[in-house]
């Protein structure tokens, strides 16, 4: 295959003197769409934290397009063309809709100006409605919605999605799986972490899943969805 966008290898990470990832191997490729799953604790967060810098693994190298990041700052890796929505959405309360789209617009590293301002609020209606609100007047799903749309208008060629549903009303979550299937028909690649093992499994490419820190299973989303044995023993369903 070409060049991944993302190569993480052999990561280990510590939180204080507990370690948490335990030579954990990820890759992305362009346009491929990636489910990251495990139970909760099994090292799923702790995997793209020390991927984007947020976290330092011990060990370990991260790669984006051939590039050594593994010691850059959060900034100089996201620029490289990586959307991330964390979980928890990191909102700022005191801010707009229109000033949180506003301040992430950007061209992507190639130029590639896809996703605008307009294209944003046609793609979330809701946040055309709530344009000048501030997100503390924002329900959780609309401030999700916001996060999603603020990372896309860093024209990422890989977007990064930590609990991408989760606590969210049924609609909200029907019209999150929306869009992003839209953002996956778009060449987009995305990395999602979510519960909904059904609808990840249908949406993506390819799934990996976590246990105790450690990547137990890496491979075609169809071939695990074929064998539930394997999610069984794994996640428990």
């Amino acid at each position: 295959m070409s060049q991944p966008i993302l190569a993480a290898t052999g990561l280990h990470t510590f939180y204080g003197p507990s370690q948490v990832l335990h030579g954990v191997d990820f890759r992305v490729h362009a346009g491929e769409t990636v489910a990251l799953m495990g139970r909760n604790g099994m090292g799923k967060t702790t995997t793209l934290r020390s991927i984007l810098g947020l976290v330092r693994p011990k060990r370990g190298r991260v790669e984006v397009f051939g590039a050594d990041v593994t010691s850059a700052a959060t900034p100089a890796i996201v620029r490289r063309g990586i959307g991330y929505v964390p979980e928890g959405r990191g909102i700022f309360a005191n801010l707009s809709v229109r000033e949180h789209l506003v301040m992430a617009a950007r061209k992507g590293p190639n130029g590639r100006a896809d996703w605008d301002f307009e294209r944003v609020l046609h793609c979330f209606p809701r946040l055309a409605e709530r344009i000048d609100s501030t997100a503390t007047h924002l329900s959780g799903g609309e401030q999700q919605m916001l996060s999603i749309g603020r990372a896309l208008m860093t024209n990422p060629d890989l977007l990064v999605l930590d609990e991408a549903t989760e606590g969210l009303a049924p609609l909200i979550r029907r019209s999150i799986w929306q869009v992003i299937r839209e953002i996956k028909a778009t060449g987009i690649a995305t990395v999602i972490v979510d519960k909904n093992v059904d609808v990840l499994l249908d949406l993506t490419d390819r799934a990996a899943i976590m246990v105790k820190g450690r990547v137990v299973y890496d491979g075609p989303s169809v071939g695990l969805k074929a064998d539930p044995g394997i999610l069984r023993t794994h996640i428990g369903l």
